[in-house]
């Protein structure tokens, strides 16, 4: 895993556990202020290991952190729009 694909991975699950959170408050409450997320992907062992390697170094800092694990990341959906079609406005 490159760092960009793992820099990139880590941005997606942070937007999708923020999103998550969105709709689970009674979750964001038990995070403490200032923590760090850690992300435990079920099925990315490759990943994982980068993200507890960073989790020791913020337990050697003295450094609150949380481990979400995930059991994975489902792929992309490429829109939520169902065969969109457009009209001229000079023909309307």
């Amino acid at each position: 895993m490159t760092d960009k694909e793992f820099a990139d991975k880590s941005i997606t699950l942070s937007f999708e556990f923020d999103r998550y959170l969105t709709n689970h408050s009674e979750i964001a409450g038990k995070i403490p202020a200032g923590a760090s997320i850690i992300f435990e992907v079920e099925d990315d062992s490759e990943f994982t290991s980068r993200e507890l390697t960073l989790a020791k170094d913020l337990r050697k800092k003295g450094e609150n952190f949380v481990i979400v694990k995930v059991q994975k990341l489902l792929p992309p959906f490429e829109t939520r729009l169902i065969n969109p079609q457009l009209e001229l406005a000079a023909n309307i």
